[in-house]
């Protein structure tokens, strides 16, 4: 009878738990499979012999993604100058911002793009929440071809002063960047638009957040 009542006592509190619908997609992402993917793999955008060992990594960005984010690294043991490879469509805000401080904290680069079978990267295309993940780079590489795609972000309950809201994610947003050494123009850019706005590498090289172009100048 003991064991039946903590069992039940246990349920009953994951129960409450997991009826908040963000408990729940946390839960379900971490134990009934990611929605993120990812393969190791050599990159070579410096030249020949100059490949550095990277994490590929694709698909959206979940409510449990900074954990299985962190746990991919420390299983290919990423070191400071190793490479992630960014192809999302974005997906949660404060998971894309945790994973950026993470890849920043490691000392690892970002590129955006596929790896192809012989080490190069390709063009491929990081948006909304998958640009603050792209920004935490030491140094964010810029494939010619390849878009970042930015946008507002705005809160997703419902709120007494939604206007409000949005200014004080922008100005998070704007702390975060200017931390990673992003230009302001890119917050403000994100403000100006509900809807995507593609950034090539060149114009993302003027506002700092892509820091070494390649490719065609």
């Amino acid at each position: 009878m003991l064991f039946v009542l903590l069992v039940s006592g246990v349920g009953i509190r994951a129960y409450r738990d997991l009826s908040r619908p963000e408990a729940w997609a946390y839960w379900k992402e971490s134990y009934l499979g990611p929605k993120m993917t990812s393969a190791l793999t050599n990159v070579d955008f410096d030249g020949p012999g100059h490949g550095r060992h990277a994490l590929a990594i694709s698909g959206e960005i979940g409510a449990a993604s900074a954990n299985w984010f962190r746990d991919r690294l420390d299983e290919g043991h990423l070191a400071a100058g190793d490479a992630v490879v960014l192809s999302s469509p974005g997906g949660d805000l404060n998971q894309g911002i945790i994973m950026g401080e993470i890849i920043r904290a490691r000392g690892l680069v970002t590129v955006v793009g596929v790896v192809d079978v012989s080490g190069q990267v390709r063009p491929a295309y990081c948006a909304s929440a998958c640009v603050l993940v792209y920004a935490g780079g030491q140094t964010r590489y810029g494939v010619e071809g390849s878009m970042l795609g930015i946008h507002q972000f705005e809160a997703t309950a419902p709120l007494r002063d939604p206007v409000a809201s949005t200014q004080r994610i922008a100005g998070f947003l704007l702390g975060y960047m200017t931390k990673m050494g992003v230009s302001p123009a890119v917050v403000q850019a994100m403000s100006q638009t509900r809807d995507i706005r593609w950034l090539g590498v060149r114009e993302a090289a003027a506002m700092n957040l892509v820091t070494e172009p390649l490719g065609k100048p």
